[in-house]
């Protein structure tokens, strides 16, 4: 399944090419990767685990 993340470029929710889970500087994940339309680099953060 594609991880889906709001593109700022083309203003949607949009599915990420190359997504990789991070982790933060504070400790939180994150996933990264770019808008599989117009290629823009995406960033969404995810909850953290109990």
């Amino acid at each position: 399944m594609a991880e889906t993340a709001y593109c700022v470029k083309c203003k949607a929710t949009r599915d990420m090419k190359g997504a990789k889970k991070v982790t933060m500087k504070n400790g939180r994940p994150a996933m990264k990767g770019t808008c599989s339309v117009c290629g823009t680099g995406m960033y969404k953060i995810l909850p953290m685990k109990k």
